[in-house]
Parts: structure tokens; C-alpha cells; sequence
């Protein structure tokens, strides 16, 4: 039997363009804001300033050393022992956009999403149950392309010089040597709907 007064630490990791959003609008709509909160990486990320640049410098935010890590780790810590959090939300360095702070309250389910959670050990072992979204490269860039440069308006170019540079050999180092570490391996190439309703059913016997 689950124990009722511990919430289940669910941990989703996969390279950018994996569906991690995707998949979690998925399981997030079968069981409500009061059963599962989502406990998402990106409001971690360092300012620009203190991030690392490249030999062309620019700025690279596909490494480990762009997210506080440690920090969101403890806060992780923090949200399983009861605690609420108040972080401010990331708005992908658009300098327009308002200033807004979360509010993430735990739930029976916690759900920790990132490209790093399998990669810094102190949030890889808070994890009750490691998800990896596994897709092949060519569709990831696809993805990338249709969110970066379509949807956020960012230069085709540049989408496709960070995927070279930045976001491919990351995910070579930092994410890909950890796929046998998870749990399940969600293979996520065209859909993964049978794969979602199986981890719902299996999410809600822990509740």
C-alpha cells in the first residue's frame, strides 16, 4: 500500500524536443491540481549573465551549469517534506514579458521534469519512479524547429546552430548515459498514448 502522508516523486527526462511537455498536459489532466503538481526545471535557470558562452559566444544554455541544480534540489526536498514553494517563473529571456512569481504546493504526486533530473545525483535519488522519453534525433530537431522558430519566433539559423552546437552534444553527455538508470523508457516517435494511460492507471494506485 502507498504511504498516504509521502507524495510519489515522479521524474520525466528526455532531450528537448522529446515531449516531456506534451506528456505531462497528458497525465496533469487525468487527475487534477489537487492529486499531482508539476515540479519543472526551466524556472531554475541561471541569468543570462552567469551562463557559459561558446567559441563563437554564444550563450549556451543547454549545459548542467545553466540550471541551479543544487538549488532546485533542495526545494525538491523541501516540497516532499511538506513545504511550499515560491519561485519566480522563467520567461526564456523575454525581456518584454511580466514578471510573475509560482506558488508550487505539494500533492499526493510530484512530478520533476527536466533535461537534468537523472544527471545531478542529490535529485536522481529523491525520484520514486525514473521516466525517460526516448526519440530519435531527427524528430527532436523537427520538434525544435516547429516550437523555436514557429512558435517563439526565434531565427531558423540560430535554432539550428544551438541543436548543432549546443543542444545535441548536451544530450550526448549530460542525458543520453542516463537512459538506463529509468525506470520505463517511453518510446515517443509518434504518439505515446497507450503508454500514458498505462502510467496513469499505474499513478493512481498511488494515491
Amino acid at each position: 500500500m502507498p504511504n498516504k502522508n509521502k507524495p510519489y516523486i515522479v521524474g520525466i527526462c528526455g532531450g528537448s524536443g522529446s515531449g516531456k511537455t506534451y506528456i505531462l498536459k497528458q497525465i496533469v489532466k487525468q487527475f487534477g491540481e489537487e492529486n499531482i503538481c508539476v515540479f519543472g526545471m526551466d524556472n531554475y535557470y541561471l541569468d543570462k549573465e552567469s551562463q557559459t558562452r561558446d567559441e563563437n559566444d554564444v550563450v549556451n544554455y543547454d549545459m548542467p551549469t545553466a540550471i541551479a541544480l543544487d538549488r532546485y534540489a533542495t526545494d525538491l526536498e523541501k516540497l516532499k517534506k511538506g513545504g511550499i514553494l515560491r519561485i519566480k517563473e522563467y520567461t526564456f529571456n523575454n525581456p518584454q514579458a511580466e514578471e510573475k512569481w509560482l506558488s508550487i504546493e505539494p500533492r499526493p504526486i510530484i512530478v520533476v521534469e527536466g533535461l537534468f533530473v537523472f544527471f545531478n545525483a542529490h535529485i536522481r535519488e529523491q525520484l520514486d519512479l525514473k521516466i525517460f522519453l526516448d526519440v530519435e534525433d531527427i524528430i527532436k530537431l523537427k520538434r525544435r524547429i516547429l516550437r523555436d522558430n514557429v512558435e517563439r519566433g526565434y531565427d531558423l539559423h540560430d535554432v539550428l546552430y544551438r541543436y548543432e552546437k549546443h543542444v545535441l552534444p548536451s544530450f550526448l553527455h549530460f542525458v543520453l548515459p542516463y537512459k538506463g538508470m529509468a525506470d520505463l523508457i517511453i518510446p515517443n516517435h509518434k504518439n505515446c498514448v497507450l503508454a500514458v494511460e498505462i502510467l496513469t492507471n499505474y499513478l493512481k494506485t498511488k494515491i
